[in-house]
């Protein structure tokens, strides 16, 4: 996601901040390389003519002292950009009941989003329900019931009805007791008349407390004209942007919005339900300048992971305890962040690490083979692995019981030791000192080296 441009970025900031003074030849060069990589990230050329005309005006006022004009230019660098990104604007939802709908063209994603978004709040307490209303595309209905019952969310389709201000009233009482209320759609080709006068309808009669436009990252800069004509149409709130992981074009979705005073409120960065992270401008930037995110990080695992399940890792962690059951929980719940390459970015100091991409999303196969030698384990062993270095013999007897190879049984041992020697060292640390940048990325490296198999 805008890699191009994130290397550009840091690259700049460090010629900036290392140069002995700012002479023309060196701001030239930098605001070549920062026009070239916003301009194959999709961003408005006017925007970039403007952004590189005030960092030239910055780099060459004489009336500023040369160190802090690299100060001065690195700062403007950084607001700049946030503001070409927009400003941060947070989905709040109220205390009573709230009601959003999501619109968008074919092929946005509004389905997938929906789910995305109900899993998102579901997480963090809220009863939610999933209502489709997508009642011309064929099989929209039953993609988001496959959907929400996958991922075990509440939702309200009927297969047979095909108007969708009678399929609203026939559930609206079954929707009270609900905090909120996600509501599926139908889309068009275009913004047409048809598709205009159908979300106006559903308005009057839902009268939602959100309307969110769903739109795909990889249209660009015509993202600028679908924000303005479905805010002009219908209001819009607020936009969510799909697809951000699969193209250069992101940049000029982001930027578009923000030129449109249409708040990009969440982006969608994979296919998977947790692949969804609410857009912070200030935060997005850090990400890009390989300043990392742990806030974002915070967040999402927390999204992911099991309360129960989390307290009893803490716990074992704690004591300096740790089985097996805990190593398939750790590779999991790395999984459901999406994998190790996407989240190395919100690490500080661990932005540029040259990490091999996609080393955890092989690991299912494995998660299986892994539960199925721990159930042909003696009780001993599952709660004390260390036996398998006095009694080799005992690797061959559990490979033969689960049916794998001995070679399967010795990477989940192997595993198992990664973690153990992680705890350890996280309790010899100054913990009230917390973890350096150096360490948490040489921790942070040893797991990803220890996840490919």
């Amino acid at each position: 996601m805008l890699e191009r441009l994130g290397e550009v970025l840091r690259k700049a900031t460090d010629k900036v901040a290392n140069a002995i003074f700012l002479d023309k030849n060196l701001v030239d060069g930098i605001v070549r390389e920062l026009q070239r990589a916003l301009i194959e990230a999709d961003v408005n050329i006017l925007l970039v003519k403007q952004l590189s005309d005030k960092i030239r005006k910055a780099a060459m006022d004489e009336r500023v002292k040369e160190a802090d004009k690299k100060e001065h230019v690195i700062k403007l660098l950084h607001d700049e950009l946030v503001k070409i990104l927009g400003e941060h604007k947070q989905l709040k939802l109220g205390s009573g009941q709230n009601k959003i709908m999501l619109l968008g063209l074919y092929g946005a994603g509004k389905t997938t989003t929906i789910s995305k978004l109900g899993n998102y709040f579901a997480k963090r307490g809220k009863k939610v329900a999933l209502v489709g209303l997508d009642v011309h595309r064929p099989a929209a209905k039953e993609q988001l019931k496959q959907l929400a019952e996958k991922n075990n969310l509440n939702v309200f389709v009927d297969m047979e009805e095909n108007n969708a201000i009678k399929t609203w009233k026939n559930f609206e009482k079954d929707l009270k007791d609900y905090d909120l209320i996600l509501i599926d759609t139908a889309g068009r080709h275009n913004l047409d008349e048809e598709l205009v006068k159908e979300i106006k309808e559903l308005g009057k009669v839902i009268k939602p407390t959100e309307s969110i436009l769903v739109m795909p990252a990889d249209i660009g800069q015509a993202a600028k004209e679908q924000a303005k004509d479905f805010k002009d149409a219908v209001n819009i709130s607020g936009v969510i942007i799909t697809r951000m992981d699969s193209t250069a074009k992101g940049g000029g979705a982001l930027t578009a919005c923000a030129e449109t005073d249409a708040s990009v409120y969440f982006i969608c960065n994979g296919e998977k339900i947790n692949d969804i992270e609410e857009f912070n401008s200030e935060q997005f930037l850090s990400r890009l300048l390989g300043i990392g995110d742990l806030s974002a990080l915070i967040e999402k695992i927390q999204s992911v992971t099991d309360k129960g399940k989390a307290e009893a890792m803490q716990k074992s962690l704690e004591e300096g305890k740790i089985s097996l059951e805990d190593v398939i929980e750790q590779v999991k719940s790395m999984n459901s962040l999406g994998g190790f390459d996407k989240i190395k970015g919100m690490i500080p100091g661990l932005g540029n690490a040259k990490i091999p991409e996609g080393v955890m999303e092989k690991q299912q196969d494995k998660i299986a083979k892994w539960e199925h030698i721990i159930k042909s384990m003696t009780k001993e062993e599952r709660e004390n692995p260390d036996v398998f270095d006095e009694q080799h013999s005992r690797i061959g007897r559990v490979a033969q019981g689960a049916g794998v190879n001995n070679s399967d049984v010795k990477s989940l041992l192997k595993q198992y030791k990664m973690l153990k020697d992680m705890v350890k060292q996280s309790s010899e640390m100054d913990m009230s000192k917390g973890m350096s940048p150096k360490q948490m990325q040489k921790m942070m490296k040893k797991m990803s080296k220890g996840m490919k198999f």
